[in-house]
């Protein structure tokens, strides 16, 4: 068979449903996962054992399971006991998969921060917690943020698991095209496209928010 590349052109409006759809799912399920990476971390470096011990746990069981087996779980889970939609439960599993990784990178950059910063807040008045607020949490921020680049665009492309659930997300869209017109490849390609536009976008974005973030530091 050969490539045709007019097909991109033909079929490329076809795509603009499922990459709103894909983007959809990956900026709330981002968002989820911060929420829940930053409490989760902070759970973690908690000097109480109690709280600390549900963190790690989550930690645990979510870093050391695939992403599409919690997908299916919790979507199969879920419906059964809540009738969440498909989009939600693609949601819920995108953001609880990518809190466990956000709150080890959370962990790591709060822990980097010198402890004597936080000994200073304390010895001039501040509570632990407002000190976390307005000097470490800042800091611990900023050095996380190329970290936390790759985990968002690695949830990008962890976004087309969604297509197990029937979400009609760009990887599905390319193969129900695909077995319509038999153009797999070119199907495939214009995926791909918009995959890479988005990490792109991403890319600029965090990286002109790592430069404002670091000349505003810096005066």
């Amino acid at each position: 068979m050969n490539y045709d590349i007019s097909a991109l052109f033909r079929y490329l409006p076809f795509f603009w449903p499922a990459a709103l759809k894909t983007i959809e799912i990956t900026v709330l399920g981002i968002g989820l996962g911060l929420v829940l990476g930053l409490g989760t971390a902070l759970l973690r470096i908690s000097n109480n054992r109690i709280l600390g011990f549900p963190a790690r746990i989550y930690v645990f069981l979510i870093r050391g399971t695939p992403l599409l087996l919690q997908l299916l779980f919790l979507y199969f889970g879920l419906r059964s006991l809540l009738n969440l939609p498909a989009l939600n439960s693609a949601i819920i599993a995108l953001g609880v998969h990518n809190g466990a990784y956000i709150a080890e990178i959370f962990r790591g950059s709060i822990q980097s921060i010198d402890k004597g910063q936080m000994e200073a807040a304390r010895s001039l008045g501040m509570t632990k917690r407002k000190a976390m607020q307005r000097i470490i949490l800042p800091q611990a921020f900023k050095r996380a943020i190329p970290a936390l680049g790759n985990q968002f665009i690695i949830a990008l492309k962890d976004s087309s698991l969604a297509s197990a659930i029937t979400i009609n997300e760009l990887l599905l869209k390319s193969q129900q095209l695909a077995s319509a017109n038999f153009r797999m490849m070119e199907m495939l390609t214009i995926a791909a496209v918009f995959y890479l536009f988005y990490t792109s976008l991403f890319t600029w974005i965090l990286s002109r928010i790592e430069k404002k973030l670091a000349v505003s530091g810096s005066r």
